[in-house]
This record gives structure tokens, sequence and C-alpha cells, in this order.
């Protein structure tokens, strides 16, 4: 279905050539008009959530209510806890962020009005406090994922309400540095959503339409997202270009190593995407972001050289319909240089900044009364069929 328009998605639309815009709004403009924190200078999440929902940008009294309002609803249930705490070591962190969210259903304002037979005109309503009650515990799930996995088990800290929502997520991961801080606002208003094709969004969209409860479908989207196609690209991404760094790299060596992916006729990782034409707005400001505060870190330069060789290789080789990066080529250089080494954990941040689309959009979907999802299928013989129908014809 690659290209067919096929659903309704409101709160982003992806285009080829332009990329992103989020309720009409670029990155740019985004990265402009959103309020953003005392002295820093990128957007905050929660405006993007705002405006998302609302169609509106938010005033900053507005995202400073948000904020309490995610910090307010933070805790969790301690049987998620006691669950997060009895995983063994060796399952991704991933598989413990989809099975932490499935059970937070625990919490469904939505499952338990549906079961008292609620209006459905009033459906978007429960979603809605479901939806800001997820997002506003995700940073803990995750945050709880992270300290258990790699740093032995120490406590997440507790919520400080006159923070927001990026700043009490860095401060339960253990980082202190401001700059990490602002890194996180970027990182997920920028992640958030890719209109709604797209596996994660897609995947909430369809299992949200059979009137599973927030939690349900969010949990589901995250275990598309744990796919190397679609989210553990990131951690595909920076696993290569790790290994490209221990190839003592110079212009020629990392154009034979490209040339090298392509002759084996393996994926080249951070590069390409299905819809876009062009490089990634996502990995620009992330590339503005690093020029800013990292210009002389090696693994930046590494990714920045490979975005003037690797385009070209591809397009000389003719497999690449898009030859440009994408945003996987670029945050996981980011993390690193702030000491988040760990590259198992980078598609949780990114289930954590996905929340805020797919969760807007799934509010949408309900208060438009959208139906369930079920395209018609056919089977290998019915397809012969049609096609030899065809040329016959």
């Amino acid at each position: 279905m690659r290209g067919m328009k096929g659903l309704v998605y409101e709160t982003s639309v992806l285009d080829a050539d332009e990329g992103i815009r989020f309720r009409g709004y670029s990155i740019p403009e985004c990265q402009q008009l959103l309020p953003k924190a005392p002295g820093g200078a990128e957007p905050l999440p929660e405006g993007l959530f705002w405006l998302l929902v609302t169609g509106q940008v938010p005033t900053e009294e507005q995202v400073n209510w948000l904020s309490k309002e995610w910090a307010k609803r933070a805790a969790l249930p301690s049987h998620v806890v006691t669950m997060l705490d009895n995983f063994p070591t060796n399952l991704h962190p991933m598989s413990q962020f989809s099975s932490a969210i499935t059970a937070l259903n625990s919490e469904s304002s939505f499952a338990r009005a549906y079961s008292e037979g609620v209006n459905k005109a009033t459906y978007w309503e429960f979603v809605y406090e479901d939806s800001m009650d997820l997002i506003a515990k995700l940073p803990c799930v995750a945050a709880k994922i992270y300290r258990n996995l790699y740093r032995e088990g120490s406590s997440i800290g507790a919520i400080d309400s006159s923070l927001d929502w990026s700043h009490n997520f860095t401060n339960m991961l253990g980082y202190s540095d401001a700059t990490f801080t602002e890194l996180m606002r970027l990182y997920l208003t920028i992640h958030s959503d890719h209109e709604g094709g797209n596996v994660s969004a897609h995947t909430s969209h369809l299992v949200g339409s059979a009137l599973s409860d927030p939690y349900l479908s969010f949990s589901a989207a995250m275990n598309g997202l744990a796919g190397p196609l679609h989210g553990l690209a990131n951690q595909v991404c920076m696993d290569a270009n790790v290994k490209v760094n221990v190839c003592k790299y110079s212009e020629n060596s990392v154009q034979n190593i490209r040339n090298t992916f392509l002759i084996l006729n393996c994926v080249v990782p951070g590069y390409g995407h299905a819809v876009l034409r062009r490089t990634d707005p996502r990995y620009t400001c992330q590339q503005e972001f690093a020029f800013k505060h990292l210009p002389d870190d090696p693994m930046f330069k590494l990714v920045h050289q490979l975005y003037k060789i690797v385009p070209n290789v591809l397009l000389e080789q003719g497999k690449a319909k898009n030859p440009w990066p994408n945003v996987d080529a670029h945050s996981g250089v980011l993390l690193q240089y702030y000491g988040m080494t760990e590259m198992n954990y980078y598609t949780v941040l990114f289930g954590v900044s996905r929340a805020l689309g797919v969760l807007a959009q799934l509010i949408w979907s309900r208060a438009l009364g959208f139906p369930l999802e079920r395209p018609k299928s056919m089977s290998t013989d019915g397809l012969m069929n049609l096609v030899g129908a065809n040329k016959s014809g």
C-alpha cells in the first residue's frame, strides 16, 4: 500500500519534498513559535502536544498548565513497578516498555466507561483522559527501565511539579547537564509524529479502531516501533557508525565501506525513507544542534562527512530513490556525546516522543467517530487470477 492514501490523519502531514508539518507548521516554524523553557532555545514538547490536539499554538501559560498536569498524573501503579523490577536484564528495553504500557491499562478511564455503556459521542473525552495519564507516566516507565538496566536499579526520584516534562525525564534518567535537557526537548518534539502511514502510527490507529483503550493501542504501536525497519533503525544506524569509526575512516575508506554495503545488497543505515525525497528536516535540526553545541565531536564529524559522501554514492549506484539521510542518521550521535551510550535504549526515547503524536490522533479518531479499520484481503491464487484477467483483457 506504499503511497496509497487509505486513512484520514489530522495531526501531521508528510510531504515527499517539503518534509513534515505539524498542523501546518514546519519544524523550523515550531522551533520558532512554540513556547520554550526559561532560558532555553528549543521548543517544549508540551507545546507541540497542545498544537496537535487543538490546532492552535499555545501560550506560555497553557504550556505551564500542561507541564503541571502531567506532573500530577505521573505516579506509577505499584504492580507496574514490581513487574519492571522483576524483568530479566536480557529482555530488550522495548519489550519492557511495551509490556509496562499494556499493564498500565488497569488505569484506563476509557475501558471502564465503555464497560458501563457510555454514549459513543463522549468516547473521545475518556480517550483524552487516558492519553494525558499515559503521556504523564511514560517518562517514569522509561526512566525505571533505564535505571534497572544501566544504573544498578537506582531510584528515579520524585517528579518536580515546577519543571517541564523533558526536564523531569532527564532528571529521572540521571542526567544533570542543562544542554542534554535542551536536546531532549528537541528530540521529544521532532520524533513525535510523522503522519499516519508509518508502522507505529498506523498500528495505534488500527488497534484503536477496535475500541481498544489507548494503553493497548499505544503498546501495539511500540511493538511496531521496535522493528529494525522502523524505530529500532536508530540503534542499527548508530551501531554502523561505530563500526565505520573503528575502521579509522578517511573520505575514501568511508566511500568504500558504503559501496560494500551496496554490493552486498544491504540497507545503508540512516539513509533513505519510504516517503521523503529530500534530507529529513528532523536530521537537519539535529545537525544544527550539533553545530551549535558539539562541532568538534569526532562522531559528529563522521556523520557530517557521511552526509557529504553517501548520497552521491547511492545516486551513482542507481539503487535509491531517496539517497538522503533520515532522522536516525543523527540522533544516536547526539545522545552518545552527552553520555547515553546504551544504544539498545534509544528506541525507548523514540517511543516516549511518539506518544505525543499518535495519542493526539487517537483522541481525534474517537471524536470523529472513525469506524473499525478492515481492509479486504485476497489469496495469492486470487491475485494471480486478477493479473491474468487483466493481461487477457
